[in-house]
């Protein structure tokens, strides 16, 4: 049990540290917004000179309670540690511009961000904010999660180009958050689909272990050509993200049978299994 958790909280501490980095070496010093609830803490710091770290959690926590109530206890339990630790990292990093030119220091900043949240959601969990947002929204329609998390940053940027007067600003943080998404949905392609097709002889166990994950399956009966023999075969769609535990629960239920995976261009119809 503790071995499955050692993974996901070693990859969330680089995480969070990266994000730190992204905020206090790159944004930060340029005033410059990374979106977000991250993004409306830096707005209220950069007027009232509170502390982003603090304004960062205080944000986070309705959000937290929301996505425990939604989502459930791992992702949640993760993403708090995300939130405590780049809490943590922001007060002991200082915030010092490494670069004076604002395009490099959104796109840097944007990268770093990127990288770190879609690698959180790999792990399980979240940076925390928009991306529990999101997340919430994604269980019930699939769409690129850093286009989505792009669109709700949409009114932060006009925030800061409202009240800092300064238009130069709100556009170069479009830039950082832009390439934040970007970055995103390369690392965390769960809404990419593939068709899975398994033949097996063992259909009801498999069949028991498939219905677990929420997704539709078609049974469709098949006779091999060579041997003549009757066998079954499963079809499911799922995600790229949800991909390789699928896989490993094939391995160990029926390591003989025979799986073609194939990408889907498009679905029509209920996707997950209610």
């Amino acid at each position: 049990m503790l071995r499955t958790w050692i993974g996901p909280l070693l990859l969330i501490v680089i995480c969070s540290a990266m994000l730190a980095v992204g905020f206090n070496l790159f944004l930060v010093p340029l005033q410059l917004l990374s979106g977000g609830l991250s993004g409306i803490s830096m707005i209220v710091s950069y007027f009232t000179r509170w502390q982003i770290s603090t304004l960062y959690l205080l944000s986070n926590l309705p959000v937290i309670v929301w996505g425990l109530i939604t989502i459930g206890r791992k992702f949640i339990i993760l993403s708090v540690v995300s939130v405590i630790l780049t809490t943590w990292f922001l007060r002991l990093l200082p915030a010092y511009p490494i670069v004076e030119d604002h395009i490099l220091a959104a796109v840097t900043g944007g990268v770093l961000i990127g990288i770190a949240s879609g690698l959180s959601l790999r792990a399980g969990g979240s940076t925390g904010g928009f991306d529990i947002i999101g997340s919430i929204l994604m269980r019930n329609r699939d769409f690129p999660l850093g286009m989505l998390l792009f669109a709700l940053n949409g009114l932060v940027i006009i925030a800061l180009g409202y009240f800092k007067r300064d238009w130069d600003l709100a556009l170069y943080s479009m830039l950082s958050i832009f390439i934040t998404g970007k970055v995103l949905d390369t690392i965390h392609t769960r809404y990419l689909k593939v068709t899975v097709f398994i033949i097996t002889h063992r259909k009801n166990e498999l069949l028991e272990r498939l219905m677990q994950l929420r997704r539709g399956v078609t049974i469709m009966r098949t006779e091999g050509a060579y041997t003549r023999k009757e066998q079954h075969m499963l079809m499911t769609v799922t995600t790229r993200y949800d991909l390789v535990s699928l896989q490993q629960l094939i391995r160990t239920t029926d390591p003989d049978a025979f799986v073609n995976i194939v990408e889907t261009a498009a679905i029509m119809g209920s996707f997950r299994r209610s």
